[in-house]
Parts: structure tokens; sequence; C-alpha cells
């Protein structure tokens, strides 16, 4: 994941592409259910994320004491600290699991993953410390913001496992690709041939956006290079 051609595989996304003409392209490919929530927004409008998918686990709790066989379960966190820790270059910290009445993601957890080399994170549920996220300009994807904590309701249970949020499986390191029109995941096993019909994609359309501000009409235009 650390290699050159990745970051310039992912760059070339970021760049090039937006998820509206990538999830056209997995539609078309028979992968048609690949956007995580719309519920799911970025903290600014130009926020972009791009990277591997580190997965995280979450699960609710009732308190901190608990009398359990599950060591992660004592901490205060659980796995939380360990999960951000092990945070790799390119990768996006997606997190799933818990009911959604606390945060997931702060400032701080934003400051040490910036300094692993992350590229964003993805929550199914709220972030908090916005303020100080939008200074660190770090790509943050939520529900919204909602400052009551996680400590006391929910610990990370596991991470670097496949997850599923709704009804998309996501697997460690497939490709996470967000923008203001959604978070969509490009599963490892066709992310070659989905970049590069993206690309594509695009190119066609903006010929198509010129014929038609050249006064063809859409039907001639979509008959011409069945884009639209």
């Amino acid at each position: 994941m650390k290699t050159n051609f990745d970051t310039e595989l992912l760059t070339t996304i970021k760049d090039n592409l937006y998820t509206a003409v990538v999830g056209d392209i997995m539609d078309q490919m028979g992968f048609q259910n690949q956007f995580l929530s719309p519920k799911i927004k970025p903290l600014r409008d130009d926020m972009v994320v791009v990277g591997r998918a580190m997965t995280v686990l979450e699960t609710d709790t009732l308190d901190n004491k608990l009398t359990t066989k599950n060591k992660a379960m004592t901490k205060p966190f659980g796995l939380m600290l360990e999960a951000l820790d092990q945070l790799k270059e390119n990768e996006v910290y997606l997190c799933t699991g818990g009911t959604p009445n606390y945060s997931l993601w702060g400032e701080l957890m934003s400051t040490r993953a910036i300094k692993c080399g992350s590229v964003g994170a993805v929550l199914d549920g709220y972030s908090r410390d916005t303020h100080g996220i939008l200074k660190l300009n770090f790509p943050t994807f939520s529900y919204g913001t909602y400052s009551q904590d996680q400590a006391p309701r929910g610990k990370v249970v596991d991470y670097r496992v496949p997850i599923k949020i709704d009804n998309v499986k996501i697997n460690p390191g497939d490709i996470v690709f967000g923008d203001i029109d959604g978070v969509c995941i490009i599963p490892q096993e066709v992310e070659k041939e989905v970049i590069d019909k993206s690309y594509e994609k695009v190119k066609g359309e903006d010929l198509v956006r010129k014929s038609i501000e050249s006064g063809m009409t859409t039907v001639e235009a979509f008959d011409k290079f069945g884009i639209m």
C-alpha cells in the first residue's frame, strides 16, 4: 500500500474523478450496491477522501466496569487507540458497528491519523471537535457533529476485518472514495477496471458537454456518445 504506484493511483482518482462517475461505472459492471448511506457527509463541502480502507468495528457498551472474558472490553475505548496507531500511509479510518448516539472521531484522533499518514476518516456515526478538525483540514465524513463521547458508551472490538455498512461489504484495503455527493467503496479485485473506465467516461462526458453547448440535443448526444 505504500508504493509510489499506489500513491499515484489514489492521486489520479482524487484529481480526475468524482463519485458519481465511479458509481455509474460500478453499476454497469454489476456492482450496484457500493455507496454508503447518504447520511455520511463531509464536514466541509470541498473535502475529498481517497484511500485504502482501514476497517474498524465498534460496539455499544453499558458501562466501563464489565465482567468479561474479552480484555479489549476492559479498556476505556476498547482497541480504538491500537487501531489508530496502526493506521498507515494512504489509509482511511472507516468505522461502523455502534448505534449513533455518541461520537466516533475527534481532533486528537485526526492529529494522530495525520502523523501516521492517513488521508481521512469515514464514520458510520458522528464526529466532534469540528473546529479543530477543520483547522487541521483532515477529510472527515460522518452523520454530522455531536459532542457526546464514546468512552462510556462504545468500544472498538476489532480492526482490519471485513465489515458491512448497511448492505455494503468493505474489506480492508478496498478503495474508499468520498466527495460532496457521497462515499463509495471500490473493491480491490476490480479497482483497475473501474478506474480506467471511469476516466474514459469523464473524457466522454466532456465531449457530450461541449456538444450540447454547441447546440446538439440530448437525444442526439446520447445516440452518438451513449453517455448522459
